[in-house]
């Protein structure tokens, strides 16, 4: 999960940003790295010369094209457990959310968790099994509130509105698009008065009935429902006109 979260928000322009470390992190790195414009952030608890833990060498070099590795210790500082939750503070504070995918009751990854909070950030949540000791932190910040978390949208769309503008950017339809969009959605008296209806030509209520075949009731109550729906709008003298789109 951690995985293809970490791909699908890559594909669409999230930097994936995490410790590095291994497990969950490792995932969420190598789901950004499989995106073929992904980036991704590895944030250290140890000197940028450290390679920790062994098996994320290959991750590293991806890493150091692909995005950043970056640290507040010194070059030569070794990975001691006392630097981990160091680190954990500068991670919540590059981040717009933190997504929880697993997290014992003593996690480490409930530390960044309350920073994150402290920050003001959002936090998600990937539910799991309950009968799993590493599903209790997601399962435990959901219960408090955090967004549940089943795939990619789910973050996307807590995020600030100008992100999440950029991110998914609106495809603009054509007024034919639009126009065929509004008549699907039309009750089946509306939409021959619909397809009557022109934009730059109003109709007389009458001539409507005449046209439509239906009855002046039946008129009268679609082109008030038309109305409502904000496609039509009714001139003076019982004249009707479509609404540009």
């Amino acid at each position: 999960m951690a995985e293809r979260l970490g791909r699908d928000l890559a594909d669409r322009g999230v930097v994936i940003t995490s410790g590095l470390a291994r497990g969950i992190d490792s995932c969420a790195h190598k789901g950004a790295l499989s995106s073929p414009t992904g980036a991704t952030i590895g944030v250290l608890g140890c000197g940028i010369d450290a390679v920790y833990p062994k098996e994320n060498k290959k991750i590293f070099g991806e890493i150091e094209q692909r995005g950043a590795i970056i640290s507040e210790f010194p070059m030569g500082t070794s990975p001691a457990p006392q630097n981990f939750p160091i680190r954990n503070r500068i991670i919540p504070g590059m981040w717009l959310g933190v997504v929880v995918v697993e997290g014992t009751e003593c996690s480490g990854s409930l530390i960044t968790v309350r920073l994150a909070m402290e920050f003001g950030r959002e936090v998600f949540g990937v539910p799991g099994n309950v009968t799993q000791p590493s599903s209790f932190g997601p399962n435990q910040l959901i219960k408090q509130g955090a967004k549940l978390v089943t795939g990619w949208e789910d973050v996307v769309e807590e995020l600030p509105t100008p992100v999440r503008a950029e991110l998914l950017p609106v495809e603009t339809a054509s007024a034919e698009e639009r126009a065929a969009l509004v008549q699907q959605d039309l009750a089946p008296t509306e939409r021959p008065l619909y397809k009557l209806l022109s934009l730059d030509e109003s109709r007389h209520v009458d001539e409507l009935v005449e046209l439509s075949g239906l009855t002046s009731s039946e008129v009268l109550a679609a082109l008030f429902d038309l109305e409502l729906k904000g496609v039509v709008r009714q001139l003076p003298g019982k004249q009707f006109l479509k609404v540009l789109l």
